[in-house]
């Protein structure tokens, strides 16, 4: 019945001239030809399409079939004949139909689909697509640049498998739909190469444009968030592969060592369109920093790089980027800014690096964001690995570098122990100092004590803290008995001695008086909380505490017991430190005195 509807319709319009046709024909071939796809009579209708007395009725009216003909190829099963048959119909379509009407109508059924089948659609609609742009004569750059932009903006909403399994199952099919958009774009990288010559032909400049805007979204998804190391049992890793894709494309097109450079003495992309320029500067750093990660971590396009540049050049190209990905918490990411910083270090010897670098406002802000990902990270091995990555970076300084590392440092991570850690490195360097026979000024004399003025001293006074500060108080007691035994009044190399009465009446006195403080406090805690002991046991009492606006498990009598008298042992281990260091002062003053007498 379909099959004889769409035959009457066929031999009515036959009759026509193409200029006669009319809205109500368009209509009727539609309804009768989707009838004849819905009632399973896809052969027929394909024998229609190729009979060449029907070329100027499916020339003009054969686009209207394409929603109905996806809904067909998505209903049969991938061995059904029928959808064989379907197959065979777009691909007719693409040959035969106008151009620009089966164009607006392939783009409609991609933007139309549902999330869940996007990637499908996307992969059926590619190779017609393909064919009708490269029939396209004036408008061939605009409409490809459509293209790519509609397929991306489509694919971005979905979320990018990261784990084996994940990548393994594919389960909307964004990795084989990524690799197949590459090869959906070749014949018009290709077709911008052949023309490269030819600059001036503005329609070239446009399509290499459109691929280069392509180039950017694909780096900055999926690439960013997706996982690009080599997996085991994963032989061809779909991420790699469109990874090396994107390079390829941008070193066909000549811009994959101008982006790599884009940011330097403020340079920035150039774009036809205005609009997108001022779009482009805010969003382009996370595209390009993925580009940077591709090159300097995955090596991806590593052998087309310039080898001219020093690793410390190399390392502030890099910093913006690095300072970019260090902002962002996603574990894909996060991970990616750690790796691109931890290469272009270990490219440098130690000791390299000069102080002059620190003028430039990524080498301050890099170490900022690194003591945050230490600090506040939830994931254990990144906050590892920033701290790894903080002493390689502190190594590479040379000493004045080191020494106005420290000194930001220490004024800005507000983390107790993050300025243990930063005084431990302190007193390592002026341990080198005193044993190497090279002089270092920068540990060493009225530069260091500049240092320990910021460093062995108490943040509040008497009233700080203690328990909290517990890390930086202990470094500061361990760097100052260093100090007081390493070196002897009569040479006092580290200034120390001169500096000693502002030391004891900053640090140590009020240190005392914390102590004394806050012991009296804590034990008064833990009498009142004996005291209360068994009327919290017979009503059951508990303390509800919260952090992070979540509550953990709440803490009995006995565990907050357990948790005063842990404080009580810190503020022992401090006060013991204290009175060492206190003996050693006194005992070589006594020397001294002994010896002038």
């Amino acid at each position: 019945m379909a099959v004889d509807e769409l035959q009457a319709i066929i031999q009515r319009c036959q009759i026509l001239e193409e200029a006669d046709f009319k809205g109500e024909d368009f209509n009727l071939f539609q309804v009768a030809g989707q009838k004849c796809l819905e009632d399973g009579y896809a052969a027929e209708l394909l024998e229609v399409i190729k009979n060449e007395k029907n070329k100027v009725i499916i020339k003009n009216m054969g686009w209207n079939l394409l929603s109905p003909l996806v809904r067909c190829i998505f209903m049969y099963k991938q061995e059904d004949e029928k959808r064989e048959h379907c197959l065979e119909i777009l691909d007719q379509l693409a040959q035969l139909c106008y151009p620009k009407e089966l164009f607006l109508g392939l783009l409609e059924e991609i933007e139309q689909s549902s999330q869940e089948q996007v990637c499908q659609t996307v992969m059926l609609l590619l190779q017609p697509l393909q064919t009708v742009l490269l029939k396209l004569q004036n408008k061939k750059a605009y409409s490809v640049g459509i293209s790519l932009a509609m397929i991306m903006n489509q694919l971005t909403p979905l979320p990018v498998p990261y784990t084996k399994q994940q990548i393994q199952e594919d389960k909307l099919g964004l990795c084989q739909c990524c690799n197949a958009v590459v090869d959906f774009a070749k014949p018009f990288v290709n077709e911008v190469v052949k023309n490269m010559e030819k600059s001036s032909v503005d329609n070239e400049m446009e399509l290499k444009e459109d691929l280069l805007k392509f180039c950017m979204k694909s780096l900055k998804y999926p690439l960013l968030t997706a996982q690009l190391e080599q997996l085991e049992g994963i032989e061809e890793h779909p991420f790699r592969c469109f990874a090396t894709e994107i390079v390829d494309i941008l070193w066909a097109i000549r811009e994959l060592i101008p982006l790599m450079f884009l940011h330097r003495k403020g340079k920035s992309l150039h774009w036809e369109n205005q609009e997108f320029a001022d779009i482009e500067r805010e969003n382009s750093a996370d595209s390009l920093a993925c580009l940077s990660y591709l090159m300097f971590v995955q090596h991806f396009g590593i052998d087309r790089f310039p080898v001219v540049f020093s690793p410390s050049y190399l390392l502030q190209c890099n910093m913006m980027h690095i300072e970019e990905l260090l902002k962002r918490t996603e574990e894909s990411v996060l991970s990616k800014g750690l790796d691109l910083f931890e290469s272009c270090l270990l490219r440098m010897e130690d000791n390299s690096l000069l102080h002059q670098y620190l003028e430039f406002r990524d080498f301050i802000n890099v170490p900022q964001d690194l003591v945050k990902v230490m600090t506040l990270c939830p994931i254990e091995h990144l906050r590892k690995k920033s701290l790894n990555i903080l002493q390689l970076f502190i190594d590479k300084f040379n000493p004045e570098g080191k020494y106005t590392l420290f000194r930001c440092l220490l004024k800005t991570s507000n983390h107790a122990g993050v300025e243990g850690y930063i005084i431990k490195n302190i007193k390592d360097q002026i341990h080198l100092s005193l044993t190497k026979a090279c002089d270092n000024i920068w540990f060493t004399g009225h530069h260091l004590i500049s240092l320990l003025d910021s460093v062995l001293l108490l943040p509040e006074g008497a009233e700080t803290d203690l328990l909290q500060n517990s890390d930086r108080i202990m470094a500061s007691l361990n760097l100052l008995r260093y100090l007081v035994i390493k070196d002897c009044e009569s040479a006092n190399q580290t200034g120390v001695w001169t500096t000693l009465g502002k030391i004891q009446q900053n640090f140590l006195k009020p240190l005392h008086v914390g102590l004394n403080m806050s012991k009296a406090h804590y034990e008064a805690e833990i009498k009142n909380k004996k005291e209360n002991r068994r009327e919290a046991q017979s009503s059951n009492t508990v303390c509800s505490v919260t952090v992070g606006g979540e509550k953990i498990p709440p803490m009995t009598t006995e565990m907050q017991l357990q948790v005063l008298h842990s404080a009580l042992f810190t503020f022992d281990l401090i006060e013991s430190v204290l009175a060492r260091v206190e003996e050693l002062i006194e005992a070589k003053i006594k020397a001294v005195t002994d010896e002038n007498s």
